[in-house]
């Protein structure tokens, strides 16, 4: 009697078509919702704040140089990823990201925990030239961050946008954001937001046993 059933469902297109979409549509909602419910449990810990104005500007320079195509920001929690950048990644860092940089494309390194390990100038030399400082490097260099100025205005424009978005700029931070990047280079910005990664938002010590990163004989 089933047997009838399923010959009449698979001798009408239409009926099939139909039937299968709805049946596709259930079972995609009982994989999304569950992800989608979770993920708006998902909290800033104490220790992660928004981007101030500077490493704000960086993180959007980041972005828009394609960084994010060779640099994931997400190590996986496997021995050989923690002991050489540090700490897996968790989801709670990336609240304030938008869109997030977690990734899974490494030409370049994991940039998750690079905040620290190297000084600006040497971020900067980096940049200008990668080959002066990892002479194996096929990273193309961007000098003309060095002579591009930030746009105060247009910072202030992009805080008021994320606080309307939930993340928690007071007045103050905004109208203080032209101070903030007042005579600042794009290079300046950047090299702020490298420094700003993994100090920033690394997660509280004792959190799944902290990995410290191993040396990894000056590359970066």
């Amino acid at each position: 009697m089933a047997y009838k059933h399923f010959e009449a469902i698979e001798k009408h297109a239409a009926l099939l078509g139909i039937l299968t979409a709805v049946m596709v549509s259930i079972g995609g909602l009982a994989e999304i919702t569950p992800l989608f419910m979770e993920a708006h449990t998902v909290k800033a810990p104490p220790n992660v704040k928004p981007y101030d104005a500077l490493r704000l500007a960086g993180r959007d320079i980041y972005v828009r140089e394609g960084c994010y195509l060779c640099h994931s920001q997400m190590i996986r929690a496997l021995r050989a990823e923690t002991e050489r950048y540090g700490h897996y990644s968790i989801a709670e860092e990336s609240v304030y990201d938008r869109p997030f940089q977690w990734g899974s494309k490494r030409t370049g390194p994991d940039l998750a925990r690079i905040g620290g390990k190297y000084t600006d100038q040497w971020h900067v030399v980096h940049l200008m030239d990668p080959r002066k400082v990892v002479p194996q490097s096929n990273m193309p260099g961007y000098p003309w961050l060095a002579g591009a100025k930030l746009d105060a205005s247009d910072i202030q424009a992009r805080m008021r946008g994320l606080r309307k978005l939930g993340d928690p700029y007071t007045d103050a931070e905004i109208a203080g954001a032209p101070d903030a990047v007042n005579g600042k280079t794009e290079m300046d910005a950047l090299v702020a937001y490298l420094q700003g990664l993994g100090v920033r938002n690394e997660p509280a010590a004792g959190l799944a046993g902290a990995a410290a990163p191993a040396s990894d004989g000056g590359q970066p």
